[in-house]
């Protein structure tokens, strides 16, 4: 198993699978990778394949197309390396769905996958689905948002508590002595992973006198339905001088979030390309970056792992740490996208 700095480096040197193009049409959609060739053009050795089915929240969301590159790209190292091929077969509802996650899972099981991973948009909704994939043979995981009681092998993420808590810290930070009304931006309020960072956030709230709550707003998780959330509690709350946005959906718009540059303090989660612009717009201060595309890499180490050699995974609950972005680092920061194509 690699770990973060390994699997980035190799990424890098194999230069393949790119980044640049999220809107990627259908909810299923598979990718092989043919191991390499021996000299007399035959496939070289028989080690036995391992198809992996993908299932995230929804394609509307690029932090999954992101997640789901770097398992691509580790599927297509992990295949030359064994000499067999590592399959990824990305089943994902176009907009958030956790009943068609649930049918998926099934439809997986039934086409003989050999392992699952899985965000999970309502936990409550897809927990049955595992445990009944994982009685009849297939390794089960989570990613970015976990099914805690189920039975799936392990999770790999964001410690969403402590995300929650960093977000609302950071806006603290910048309000300095400044008296403040917050707006937590929480998005679907049945993700697991989001009722971790609200809770985060708001423990983390209580702690500075100065900072008042104004509201914790749900909506659906597309760019347009955030933005527009967003934008109509400002208009009806101008007195708010804190967004503490725990996912980055309305920053994935062209459009400028609706206040002048410093008039407002905004930390959100979240480092795509599109977000980054926001930092050198001005109108968000701070971004804390996932490692998304680790994530996808590290779920094909841990389900190739599991079903060729029996490997339970060192720890069952694997939390990355979160980049801190700001406009004084953006340059750089946006190179590690360049590495990652």
């Amino acid at each position: 198993m690699l770990s973060r700095r390994e699997f980035n480096r190799r990424i890098a040197a194999a230069g393949t699978l790119g980044l640049g193009g999220f809107a990627l049409s259908g909810c299923e959609q598979r990718v092989e990778v043919e191991p390499e060739k021996s000299a007399g053009g035959k496939k070289s050795g028989g080690a036995r394949g391992v198809t992996i089915g993908m299932i995230a929240k929804s394609q509307s969301n690029p932090v999954f197309l992101a997640a789901r590159k770097g398992a691509e790209a580790r599927a297509a190292e992990v295949s030359r390396e064994l000499g067999a091929p590592v399959k990824i077969d990305w089943r994902t509802p176009n907009d958030e769905d956790a009943q068609m996650q649930a049918s998926f899972i099934e439809q997986l099981t039934s086409a003989g996958a050999d392992a699952i991973t899985i965000a999970c948009s309502d936990a409550s909704k897809v927990t049955r689905a595992i445990d009944d994939a994982i009685a009849r043979g297939v390794e089960v995981m989570c990613f970015d948002s976990d099914a805690p009681d189920s039975k799936r092998l392990c999770y790999v993420g964001t410690d969403d508590f402590e995300a929650g808590r960093l977000v609302m810290r950071s806006v603290a930070e910048l309000l300095g002595d400044k008296d403040g009304v917050i707006a937590i931006l929480a998005g679907n309020q049945t993700a697991t992973n989001l009722q971790k960072r609200v809770r985060g956030a708001e423990e983390e709230l209580a702690r500075h006198e100065n900072l008042k709550l104004k509201k914790v707003y749900y909506h659906k998780e597309t760019p347009q339905d955030s933005y527009a959330e967003v934008e109509s509690a400002q208009k009806a709350n101008p007195e708010i001088n804190g967004w503490a946005m725990i996912g980055g959906w309305p920053l994935m718009t062209e459009r400028a979030l609706p206040w002048q540059p410093g008039e407002v303090i905004c930390v959100s989660m979240d480092t795509l390309i599109p977000q980054l612009k926001h930092l050198r717009m001005g109108d968000v201060q701070m971004l804390l970056g996932q490692q998304y595309f680790y994530f996808g890499g590290q779920c094909v180490d841990l389900l190739v792992a599991k079903v060729r050699e029996g490997r339970e995974p060192d720890i069952q609950i694997d939390f990355a740490p979160l980049d801190r972005v700001t406009k004084e680092n953006v340059d750089e920061y946006e190179k590690n996208w360049e590495k990652w194509s």
